[in-house]
C-alpha cells in the first residue's frame, strides 16, 4: 500500500468514524433505545479508532528531539 493510498484510507476511516458517532447520537436521542444496536455501533467505532491510530502511527514518524 502506497502512502497516498494509506492517506485516502485514513480519511475514509475518519469519515466513517464521524458517521458512526452521529448514528450513535441519533439512536441515543430517540425514545426507543436499542441497546444492542448502540453497543454494536460503539464496538465498530472503537475498531475504526484503532485502525486510524495504526495508520497515523505509520504515516507520522516518531521524532525524538
Amino acid at each position: 500500500m502506497t502512502e497516498d493510498e494509506m492517506r485516502k484510507r485514513l480519511e475514509m476511516l475518519r469519515v466513517e468514524h464521524r458517521d458512526l458517532d452521529a448514528a450513535i447520537d441519533a439512536l441515543s436521542g430517540t425514545g426507543a433505545h436499542d441497546q444492542l444496536q448502540v453497543a454494536r455501533l460503539k464496538k465498530r467505532k472503537l475498531r475504526l479508532k484503532d485502525q486510524i491510530a495504526l495508520l497515523e502511527d505509520y504515516l507520522i514518524p516518531d521524532i525524538i528531539a
